[in-house]
């Protein structure tokens, strides 16, 4: 009797192999390898290719790093010219050619006030390191201790960035209302919300009972990015511009995320006219490389040397493709074109809205959009606001990625779609982006993801579904 042989099987695929031993070996502090479990091995613009042969459209943009989208040739020729040049690629805070261009072309973007009586301050290479930076620098210019910030915040993972930060707990920093139009705190919404945000925000200054004392400077956002793509009214930043003056409290403004074009203005500040005392910059003004900086007024300039210090402040050929980034960004004129597109992309998605009962609000500015999903047979509260619903959110973010998309989810519950394109993005693929979460938004609607559990509940965000990689998108978009 012969014997049964076993049949011969295949090695799994190189890519299963690489995500396996990264769960074996990274942190469980990981978070987007999570959600998105690819091997991205080559991208260019929009379009990321994985080690299993997928493409997708990338609309997370490394969290919004990406003005140019991958490896644009202007970025690339930039760092090329770099290295080829044999210039140091590691000179700490000593003056290069490199720095001073990269210097130059940012001041020529900056609101002009700011810009003639600017200093700038070159800071670890990441933004949380900047929002330090600032607190450091407004602390010893005012001798004064306190911050002032905004609840739904986000400034980054450093320990006093974090106390900024929204989800903070048990810290000194004094927390003001965010005017938010779908949920907003006074039950009110629109311009009267964001008035009585600000009239909170002046009494507890001014009232010597409120508990605040006098802050050593105000940080905020002109968009709330990870708290949900809010955008801050251009009336309600103007009003915390005249408090903080009126009042000689700094106005930091973070533009991490909202800078280089994103909202359809080279800085989020200018849809409002309002000239911050410091701005806090990092992410695409490095060209997609590490590079964080702080532009403030000169008369904040107290600090001695060595006040604050880093041995990666000086990266030359994040320098030089951040140069080369915001000429180009400047010079082809993108912020009108985010503008304009964001605009269109906000009226379709609007029409989504009008669909599915699940869509509470959709809002953004330029190309930095959201859709806040929400239970829809939950009850409203008395402003028609309804519960959120993550476990949905999580299932469309699942179901794009099927259909070949990348988008990132946040908001109080992670239950906000968010689309950060790049700036360069067409309108082709513009258009197949909302195909795609069309496609994907109906198809969780479809397997009954709304019935799921919502915001009070243990959400599933992390998981990973072991259908994903496995449907191809029907189409292609060049890059």
């Amino acid at each position: 009797m012969a014997l049964t042989q076993p049949l011969p099987t295949s090695p799994p695929p190189a890519h299963e192999g690489i995500l396996r031993r990264q769960s074996l070996r990274e942190s469980a502090a990981r978070t987007y390898a999570r959600s998105l479990p690819i091997v991205p091995v080559r991208a260019r613009g929009l379009t990321i290719e994985g080690a299993d042969g997928r493409r997708y459209l990338d609309c997370l943009s490394g969290a919004g790093t990406l003005a140019l989208g991958h490896n644009h040739p202007v970025v690339l020729e930039a760092v090329r010219a770099v290295l080829d040049s044999g210039a140091p690629l590691h000179v700490l805070d000593l003056a290069t050619p490199v720095k001073d261009a990269f210097v130059t072309e940012l001041f020529a973007t900056l609101p002009a006030e700011l810009a003639r009586h600017g200093r700038i301050q070159f800071c670890g290479p990441a933004g949380t390191d900047a929002v330090e930076a600032a607190f450091k620098l407004v602390r010893t210019a005012t001798g004064r201790d306190g911050i002032a910030a905004f609840t739904g915040a986000y400034h980054g993972m450093t320990a006093g960035a974090l106390a900024a930060s929204g989800g903070a707990r048990d810290v000194s920093v004094s927390r003001f209302p965010y005017p938010y139009d779908y949920r907003c705190p006074f039950g009110t919404g629109g311009e009267r919300g964001a008035e009585l945000a600000a009239r909170w925000t002046q009494n507890a200054l001014d009232d010597d009972k409120s508990g605040i004392a006098r802050p050593a400077g105000m940080i905020l956002e002109p968009v709330q990015g990870e708290g949900g793509v809010i955008p801050a009214p251009d009336g309600w930043l103007r009003r915390m511009r005249e408090i903080t003056a009126a009042r000689d409290i700094p106005l930091i403004v973070d533009e991490v995320q909202t800078g280089v074009g994103r909202t359809g203005a080279f800085w989020a500040v200018e849809h409002s006219g309002v000239v911050p005392d410091v701005l806090v910059l990092s992410k695409a003004i490095g060209g997609s490389l590490p590079l964080a900086v702080i532009v403030y007024r000169e008369e904040l300039d107290a600090w001695c040397p060595g006040a604050h210090a880093g041995t990666f402040r000086g990266n030359q050929l994040a320098m030089a493709a951040g140069a080369a980034t915001l000429a180009y960004v400047r010079e082809n004129d993108l912020a009108r074109r985010a503008a304009d597109l964001g605009a269109r992309m906000l009226s379709r998605l609007g029409g989504l809205a009008a669909e599915h009962d699940c869509v509470g609000d959709v809002r953004g500015r330029g190309l930095m959009l959201g859709l806040e999903l929400v239970d829809p047979d939950a009850a409203p509260d008395p402003a028609g606001a309804r519960p959120a619903a993550p476990a949905l959110a999580a299932a469309v973010q699942q179901e794009c990625l099927t259909r070949g998309l990348i988008i990132e989810l946040g908001g109080r519950h992670d239950a906000v779609l968010r689309l950060l394109p790049p700036l360069t993005v067409t309108d082709e693929q513009a258009d197949a982006v909302l195909d795609r979460l069309a496609d994907a938004l109906t198809a969780a609607v479809r397997a009954g993801a709304s019935g799921a559990k919502s915001a009070g509940s243990a959400g599933s965000a992390g998981a990973v579904p072991a259908t994903v990689g496995a449907q191809a998108p029907s189409s292609e978009v060049p890059s």
